[in-house]
């Protein structure tokens, strides 16, 4: 057993690419050692915006050695047929010996074939793997018809210590030598490197200031912002994602702080961090009362003579740059009203087929108004003045220059406008919720907003037909989707979703032909339901009881999940357990003879009928479970209308110990299969039981 290195050694890989390209470096490498048999122990990979690299322990010495038996021909058969099964198996006729199979003798050859050492099967495996690598976006460079991220330099190949044999060669234009050489940091140790194996390689890139590890180098980079921070009485704003980005463009993190001039403190710290974030990859800090600092701190991938003054000097010359034409987008902005801009709607379309984003304000205002009136504390009027707005800054110069700040920066141009804050509020949350990680908004107005907003996207693009399909969502309409569901289920929402799908669709009869409103409402009914069930999974909620409640046509998903709830508790109950199982009992025989007699029910049980007490006691649980289910469900107390079937549990048990369903007397039959469908009925008013699994 022994170690192989490798590493591909190229110019500048792009930050974003270069996890997913350690991980397929690990599974390219994988998949072809283990088909090759020589799987190794462990292996890791490392990335770095110059080095992939590929480190495995234990790898075996050799192929093992193969022995397989090959049958050929018949006994009798053509000589030619012989000679290709020979010349294919690699042996003489008198290696082979003729047995039978059962029918007949046939010849049998065992071909043994020696394992061949490893470097000379790992040179053409990393060969396979560089010809064949994923990148999303590849380059040629000089005449060579080899592609890779950026030009590729170096190759370094060490099985046990030494050099694999020969060179990646794609064609006659690129040589690359397996070889034991790489390079340090670019600027602070460039120079030509020898290594042994993965301990000396590991230690000579640390001597010449190059952090391999992704992880460790992410971690300093935090580690060190946060400390730059805490020494001029500052925090540092955390920024995972920046920081995982940030570890992809350096490898020797320098951690510096830079300054923002006063004049640009005015502006929203919101554009200021979009700014150095999206446009610099620079880290904001804050003052202990919480509002933005005039800081930032930039990650260098060097370290300079004047202890970074001259890169600090910089960075600050360009963010001012920067800063300045956020600067110019803020004052001009606000010398327009909003109502002005949302006028300018029109020039932007918000799909081909369902009109422009002028239309979807109008849309969204009217389903607003409809969904206020239907949540406490929230006004109409202004809902429909919120969503008359919501859009209007994305003709706006700063959201045409930063379009994550949209709905954002409507709050800040509503406000300045001396609008209400509940109005500018939810013009800056229609957006919200954008994800499972995103707050959820509970003011009544921005629930509304954003509400209609989600519905009104759902109803038009199922109502032409573009639905998500497998792992494409263009449209993002799962997470409208999810946005629906938590927005109404965080705010115990009491909403009739069918009625505010069925509005929403109509609003795009003029622009839809052959709409067919009752259709696509079951389509989106059924899209939130499978959304909502997989939002649940993780909290443990079955998905079968999801589906019995939402059988009987319940869209009031606060409803659905206080039924679901309860169903839960009384199916986790001995009288439920035991109730499900006379409900399964009854509904089968029920099926089993309806289809001997031809016949779709049995009607209602005649009480005149019944000739055992049993049958009686069974009857009049059901009259009162019924009343009392009923009562219980218009009250929304979904524990009671299951404690009410539970109670179903002990004149079901004695019926069917007492009571012989297929009686002799056609009419007594009759009249106990109708009283089994009774049963049936009367537990299906609650949720659809049949559905339920276990």
């Amino acid at each position: 057993m022994a170690e192989f290195l490798l590493e591909l050694f190229s110019e500048e890989i792009p930050a974003r690419m270069q996890a997913r390209a350690a991980d397929d470096l690990a599974r390219l490498m994988g998949e072809a050692l283990a088909a090759e048999r020589l799987a190794p122990d462990s292996a890791r990979t490392f990335v770095t915006p110059r080095r992939l690299v590929f480190a495995a322990e234990g790898v075996p010495a050799a192929q093992p050695d193969l022995s397989e038996e090959r049958k050929g021909p018949r006994e009798g058969a053509p000589q030619a047929a012989l000679d290709g099964f020979l010349r294919s198996a690699g042996v003489a006729l008198d290696q082979c010996e003729l047995r039978d199979t059962g029918k007949g003798r046939a010849w049998f050859a065992v071909v043994n074939r020696p394992g061949r050492p490893a470097p000379e099967v790992l040179a053409d495996v990393v060969a396979r793997v560089l010809t064949g690598f994923p990148w999303p976006k590849s380059m040629r460079w000089g005449e060579s018809g080899f592609r890779w991220v950026r030009p590729l330099h170096h190759v370094l190949a060490l099985f046990d210590g030494k050099p694999l044999p020969g060179a990646f060669k794609p064609d006659e234009h690129l040589t690359l030598a397996y070889g034991a050489e790489t390079r340090g940091h670019r600027f602070l140790a460039p120079d030509i490197v020898q290594v042994v194996d993965y301990a000396d390689y590991a230690q000579k890139l640390v001597d010449a200031s190059v952090m391999l590890d992704r992880d460790r180098r992410k971690a300093a980079i935090l580690n060190k912002a946060r400390q730059r921070a805490e020494e001029d009485g500052l925090s540092l704003v955390e920024d995972d994602g920046l920081a995982e980005e940030v570890a992809g463009l350096v490898e020797w993190p320098i951690v510096l702080m830079g300054r923002i001039d006063d004049v640009f403190m005015e502006v929203p710290q919101e554009v200021l961090t979009t700014s150095m974030r999206t446009h610099q990859k620079y880290f904001a800090c804050r003052k202990p009362d919480g509002t933005l600092a005039p800081r930032f701190i930039v990650v260098a991938n060097t370290e300079t003579r004047d202890g970074g003054a001259a890169v600090v000097a910089g960075n600050e010359r360009v963010l001012r740059a920067r800063l300045a034409d956020a600067k110019f987008f803020w004052d001009q902005d606000r010398k327009t009203p909003l109502e002005t801009h949302a006028g300018k709607l029109g020039s932007i379309i918000f799909h081909a087929r369902l009109g422009s984003m002028a239309e979807k304000v109008v849309r969204v205002g009217a389903l607003s108004r409809t969904i206020a009136g239907r949540i406490a504390g929230a006004d109409r009027e202004a809902a429909g003045h919120a969503a008359a707005l919501c859009k209007a800054d994305l003709v706006t110069g700063m959201v045409g220059e930063f379009p994550e700040l949209q709905g954002i920066m409507g709050r800040y141009y509503a406000l300045g406008q001396g609008m209400p804050p509940a109005i500018a509020e939810a013009i800056a949350q229609h957006y919200a919720p954008l994800g499972p990680g995103d707050d959820c908004p509970n003011a009544p107005l921005s629930v509304a907003v954003a509400l209609a907003d989600k519905i009104d996207t759902l109803a038009g693009f199922f109502a032409i037909d573009e639905k998500p399909t497998g792992s494409r969502d263009p449209f993002a309409l799962r997470r409208a989707a999810l946005g629906v569901i938590r927005l109404i289920l965080e705010n115990r929402l009491d909403l009739p979703l069918r009625d505010l799908l069925s509005e929403a669709i109509g609003r795009y009869a003029a622009a839809v032909d052959d709409l067919k409103p009752a259709a696509v409402a079951d389509d989106i009914l059924a899209f939130l339901a499978d959304r909502l069930k997989v939002s649940l999974r993780d909290k443990g909620v079955r998905h079968d009881l999801i589906d019995a409640v939402f059988a009987l046509g319940v869209d009031d998903l606060v409803q659905l999940l206080d039924r679901v709830s309860a169903l839960e508790d009384l199916l986790a109950s001995d009288d439920g357990a035991n109730l499900l199982t006379g409900y399964r009992r009854a509904g089968n025989i029920v099926r089993i003879e309806a289809k001997k007699d031809g016949a779709d029910g049995y009607g209602a049980p005649n009480p005149g009928g019944f000739t055992q007490e049993e049958e009686r006691q069974v009857a009049d649980a059901l009259a009162r479970a019924a009343t009392d289910v009923a009562d219980r469900i218009r009250a929304m107390d979904f524990a009671g209308a299951m404690s009410a079937l539970a109670r179903l549990r002990e004149p079901i048990d004695a019926f069917f110990e007492q009571v012989t369903v297929n009686a002799e007397d056609a009419d007594l039959r009759r009249n106990r299969l109708a009283l089994l469908q009774a049963i049936t009925d009367t537990m299906n008013s609650v949720a659809d039981f049949s559905r339920v699994e276990g």
